[in-house]
């Protein structure tokens, strides 16, 4: 590799990652206010530890963003596989309904889904949010699991029916091994978007049941605290232990 590809790799990489290098260096600054570095201190994620209302925030959002990309991840890897082996009536709708909801706003999306809710009568709040997130998930699931279809060869689906294997036993033996790396990446792509979705959850989280993005959006409109700068470093380490595990799964699936 010559020094101007090291030289724009470089490039890129600090400047993809060099805000959060910042934030994270400041969750440990000796102050509340300036900007100037006052020393190294931990007292802000103590902190940070004593406020419940927060902690409460971000459990709340961490459990959401589990079980939406949870469920997002098996509705889509279903729908995916269905849209790849078989045919019925109104299929190529149905694949252009998934990249609409994609490119669409969020906001119209949002107002949407409080509509629904408000024509059913549906409470906000837990509920309302685990189905609005598992909505806006379940089209990038499907899309991610298509794309690893595409390059996947029919001829081997064939010869397994023709040796007398079921739907399950093509899919769970066959068809799931071979897609198992996009699987992963639907879920992780959900578990992010649904973390640290803004607009959509502001429309329909309701009042009782706070999830961490309304929660720092709200404080942000004061400043932004180092006990933000604490916990979204703590989110951060999270989301790379989620994403070191998941390169451990796909490396021992192969």
């Amino acid at each position: 590799m010559n020094l101007s590809k090291k030289l724009y790799i470089t490039f890129i990489f600090t400047f993809l990652y060099l805000p959060i290098f910042i934030l994270i260096a400041y969750s440990f600054n000796n102050s509340k206010y300036s900007l100037n570095w006052k020393g190294f201190t931990l007292k802000w994620y103590e902190k940070l530890f004593e406020n419940e209302s927060l902690i409460e925030a971000a459990l709340n959002s961490i459990t959401i963003a589990s079980l939406s990309s949870l469920l997002a991840t098996i509705l889509g890897t279903i729908g995916a596989v269905a849209l790849y082996r078989y045919r019925f009536v109104g299929k190529k709708f149905l694949n252009s309904i998934v990249f609409i909801l994609i490119i669409s706003p969020e906001i119209v999306m949002g107002i949407a889904l409080l509509m629904l809710f408000v024509i059913f009568n549906t409470e906000l709040g837990f509920n309302s949010l685990l189905i609005s997130h598992i909505s806006f998930c379940l089209p990038f699931v499907i899309v991610t699991i298509l794309s690893r279809l595409s390059g996947f060869d029919k001829n081997i689906i064939e010869a397994a029916s023709d040796l007398g294997a079921n739907d399950f036993e093509i899919f769970s033996k066959i068809i799931l091994p071979n897609i198992f790396p996009a699987v992963i990446a639907g879920f992780l792509l959900s578990f992010t978007l649904s973390l640290d979705d803004v607009i959509i959850s502001f429309f329909v989280s309701g009042v009782e049941f706070e999830i961490l993005p309304i929660k720092i959006f709200s404080m942000v409109k004061l400043g932004v605290s180092p006990e933000v700068n604490a916990l979204s470093t703590i989110m951060f380490i999270f989301t790379v232990f989620v994403v070191v595990f998941s390169q451990f799964l796909i490396r021992e699936r192969k």
